[in-house]
């Protein structure tokens, strides 16, 4: 129950008769002959037939906006034929929420059935081209075998050109118009400016994106029909969904299960200790719910947002007794301001003063209209939608755990520490997972600082400068995206007081640094640099 991160391919558990996990038991991964062996052959529908099956299941997009699907395809084909351009059809494989596994699990186990919906929709709209976008080893390689399977290349001739697009493992890299702009050989951060990617997508034309699962939906809605898809779940929102839960759980799983199912059904069945303190529903764009909402909540769109969540991308986090809940949630949301894309002000300087505020008021008595007012400067000023999601998260804990936030605020705190129990990534430095213990933070000597401040122009999505002048810093590893500026602002530092530390770096350790600061404040050309990571 710790806040590692989570495996690539989880456990997988079915509440329910098998959909989408149809043939898991038997296979760890269905390749194409096993895949027809369990799900049989696509049927071939037109593009009107298509879209009335989305209509008529209520298909919405999974990867957490929740956009009705048929919508979004008839406005792709509208598009095309007015402007007399072939389309574009990009499956968005790109799980930049730590907390979510269930687009990772469909490539990396049932890659056909995501391919059969992308090809279903690809064939009815006269696509030519398919993109599917991955941030994963496994995903990755999995997909690809799968094209392979059904010889499926990026070669020109073909009737349908195919090719897997790898983006680096980061919150942004989910965001649709990041992804559409790595597809077109830019780099994986959104665009500054906002355009529909049914009406402007990749290369300019319309281009229908949707995340994986929507696709495997469509696949299976499209074998099974109307009828027979609503046989399970609810009426507004019938079939199966997936869920991915972590945090308080002995080992994370991703669940398929009906929609309407209880949550506190999910809860005991995955192993969550029943005195919860809460539930983080849609992970850390979505919204914290107290134990008692929790568990009278059903699990579908509806419900949740009528209980004051959402279901984003199916990421259930339950939050044992043992932990501080603002500690945890302070913890996340430093994560989330370091992975600002850094393009835009709100995002790179409001995110870190979000944070900053909110660990202000977890460390005792705080002003906690400093939290308001951040994110207040952050709503609806972003270029993507972490600042609002981010801004969601914090203000959903503040309503869920009032008790403890009287604690905090009023003085004393709620007297138990932050285990971390969310999970965050890895860091990384050149694309390969480390593990915790190989993990850098930015440390400052308190001894030797003397408020200069360039740190936090530098870097400040790592570094603010509190009401004192003196820099407070966050409470997360430097992410492999930021640590090019983190080095830089420790060479800079005028009074050599900023370092980055190992996490696991003893007092014996730091003594020997202040070894080497004071050696190099008596001139000498040499210190040991290999105590740390930012040489001068």
């Amino acid at each position: 129950m710790t806040g590692r991160p989570l495996p690539e391919l989880p456990d997988v558990i079915g509440l329910g008769l098998p959909r989408l996990t149809a043939g898991f038991d038997g296979a760890e991964r269905l390749d194409r002959r096993m895949h027809l062996a369990v799900h049989g052959c696509a049927p071939r529908l037109t593009e009107d037939r298509l879209t009335r099956l989305a209509e008529g299941v209520g298909l919405r997009g999974r990867g957490g906006a929740g956009f009705p699907f048929a919508r979004k395809l008839r406005a792709v084909g509208e598009a095309a034929r007015r402007r007399g351009v072939r389309p574009v059809v990009v499956v968005n494989g790109c799980e930049g929420e730590p907390a979510c596994r269930k687009d990772a699990v469909l490539l990396g186990r049932a890659p056909h059935l995501v391919l059969d919906g992308a090809l279903l929709a690809a064939e009815v709209l006269g696509a030519r081209t398919l993109v599917v976008g991955v941030t994963r080893q496994r995903a990755e390689a999995s997909v690809r075998e799968a094209l392979a399977e059904r010889g499926l290349t990026d070669r020109r001739g073909r009737t349908v050109r195919a090719r897997v697009v790898r983006l680096p493992e980061r919150l942004v890299s989910g965001e649709a118009s990041a992804l559409l702009r790595a597809a077109g050989g830019g780099p994986a951060v959104p665009p500054g400016r906002h355009a529909r990617a049914c009406e402007e997508g990749l290369g300019g034309v319309p281009t229908l994106l949707s995340d994986a699962e929507t696709f495997a939906q469509l696949a299976v809605a499209a074998r099974l029909g109307t009828d027979r898809y609503a046989a399970t779940g609810t009426p507004a929102e019938p079939g199966t969904l997936l869920l991915t839960l972590s945090g308080g759980v002995p080992r994370p799983c991703v669940v398929e299960a009906p929609s309407g199912v209880p949550m506190g059904y999910v809860l005991r069945t995955c192993g969550a200790d029943p005195a919860l303190q809460g539930v983080l529903v849609g992970g850390y764009h979505g919204g914290w719910l107290d134990a008692a909402t929790a568990y009278g909540a059903a699990v579908s769109r509806d419900a949740l947002a009528t209980a004051g969540g959402t279901l984003g991308a199916g990421a259930v986090l339950p939050l044992p007794g043992s932990t501080c809940p603002l500690g945890e949630t302070a913890r996340v949301a430093h994560w989330l301001a370091a992975e600002s894309a850094g393009q835009c002000g709100p995002c790179r300087l409001g995110l870190p003063t979000l944070a900053g505020a909110l660990a202000e008021v977890v460390a005792g008595p705080g002003a906690l209209e400093g939290v308001r007012e951040a994110v207040r400067g952050l709503r609806g000023r972003g270029a993507c939608r972490n600042p609002d999601g981010s801004a969601r998260f914090v203000l959903s804990a503040l309503a869920a755990f009032t008790d403890d936030l009287a604690a905090h605020v009023l003085g004393g705190g709620c007297g138990r520490g932050t285990a971390g129990v969310l999970p965050l990534p890895a860091p990384t430095r050149t694309g390969a997972p480390e593990s915790r213990e190989g993990a850098e933070r930015l440390a400052v000597d308190r001894t030797l600082c003397a408020g200069h401040g360039l740190c936090a122009g530098l870097v400040p999505e790592l570094v603010r400068l509190g009401r004192d002048g003196y820099p407070s810093l966050a409470d997360t590893t430097v992410p492999a995206h930021l640590r090019g500026r983190a080095q830089r602002a420790v060479r800079r530092c005028p009074a050599l007081a900023l370092y980055l530390a190992r996490e696991e770096q003893s007092q014996e350790q730091s003594g020997d640094r202040r070894q080497e600061q004071d050696r190099a404040r008596d001139g000498d050309p040499h210190p040991r640099s290999g105590r740390r990571s930012g040489k001068r």
